[in-house]
């Protein structure tokens, strides 16, 4: 399921050192292109909560990059 690209333009990281949200429509994330946090999407709607994120690792932001 993709996200509605409006969406997309609206939405943003929640953590302090926050950057644009980058969308996995396979893994079904949104990975922060500046802290590096990756949301889950739960049946089109991002999970934004940074309690929840997982932090991946600078090898897994620059084979993505």
């Amino acid at each position: 399921m993709s996200l509605d690209p409006l969406l997309l333009e609206m939405v943003a990281c929640p953590a302090e050192d926050h950057g644009q949200l980058r969308y996995d429509e396979q893994a079904q994330t949104l990975t922060c292109e500046s802290c590096g946090r990756v949301y889950r999407v739960d049946d089109g709607l991002p999970v934004l909560l940074v309690d929840e994120a997982l932090v991946a690792s600078d090898a897994d932001l620059e084979e993505k990059a």
